[in-house]
């Protein structure tokens, strides 16, 4: 039967494969995944955070969907606008975001913690003033954890939009669980449960705005153009994925036209419906390899 299933789905898993590993290449980070043996790394395979990581449609649709949510927080926003190449890179910088997260989620010990003491480092020297004279500096407490809070819950939300139903219990769980990335950052007072992410953004919302930088990294975001064949529509499927996420209060703050949530919801519909041949066409992950690094099965992670 799996013999019949591969040949049946080919067609399909070959060039969305193709498509994945040319927008995101393996073996970039230099970070070895397959040892040391049974080094189950910050969360390990009984965690919440393996298994929502796991699912790539729910991860970039989620990251795209923090990447819109955290363009609303001026200071935030600062930091990427004033000290990154975004309008020339942001292809980069998608990249080495996903690294870190896959890193962080799946990585042995050691390298998880040399990665986070990097990642201290650089943002130490990323500081300035917004242009209304507002201080800002990415090692800040409150905006480590706006960011952590936005991709925890652009990921969650992918995954239960686009892979599997999660227990409100398992949703909690992860909240908690993954925390412990944005503390060891330096972040303070991070939600560690869905009724505490509610609370949170409602208590954020009055710093929030949506402005001319906002529109300018969203614009650059509306136009990249990833290495990959069918871009444009690629491009679309996934931001319209990752908008079909976003809580009522963003999408209205966004200005999302009546077009562009009837096409987000289009997008949604048509990468659930993909999800599963997603999942077949990436089989040998980071999740799989450090399922093999602690010896269990890589289907372990489609159970809660």
């Amino acid at each position: 039967m799996s013999s019949l299933l591969h040949r049946l789905t080919a067609p399909a898993t070959v060039p969305i494969r193709r498509w994945v590993l040319g927008a995101f290449p393996r073996g970039q980070s230099g970070i070895d995944y397959d040892h040391p043996l049974g080094d189950p790394g910050w969360f390990g395979p009984d965690s919440v955070t393996w298994r929502v990581h796991a699912e790539f449609p729910g991860m970039l649709a989620g990251g795209l969907c923090a990447l819109m949510l955290q363009t609303l927080h001026p200071l935030a926003l600062a930091g990427v606008y004033d000290h990154s190449n975004f309008r020339d890179d942001l292809v980069g910088r998608l990249r080495r975001t996903t690294a870190f997260v896959a890193c962080t989620s799946y990585g042995p010990t050691g390298e998880v913690e040399a990665l986070v003491a990097k990642v201290k480092r650089i943002h130490a020297r990323v500081r300035g003033q917004t242009p209304d004279g507002q201080a800002y500096s990415a090692d800040d407490p409150a905006l480590l954890t706006w960011v952590h809070v936005t991709e925890a819950y652009g990921f969650l939300q992918g995954y239960r939009r686009y892979c599997r139903d999660v227990p409100a219990e398992m949703a909690d769980r992860y909240y908690d669980e993954y925390r412990r990335v944005a503390e060891a950052l330096g972040a303070t007072g991070v939600p560690a449960s869905e009724a505490d992410v509610a609370a949170y953004f409602a208590q954020q919302r009055t710093m929030l705005r949506f402005d001319t930088r906002s529109r300018e990294v969203l614009e650059v975001l509306s136009s990249i153009r990833l290495p990959v064949p069918m871009a444009g529509l690629s491009r679309e499927l996934f931001l319209g994925a990752g908008a079909a996420l976003l809580p009522e209060w963003a999408t209205t703050m966004l200005e999302r036209t009546p077009l562009q949530r009837t096409q987000a919801r289009a997008s949604a519909r048509l990468l659930q419906g993909m999800s599963p041949l997603f999942r077949r066409a990436l089989q040998d992950g980071v999740a799989a390899r450090a399922c093999a690094r602690v010896g269990v099965p890589a289907g372990t992670l489609a159970h809660w």
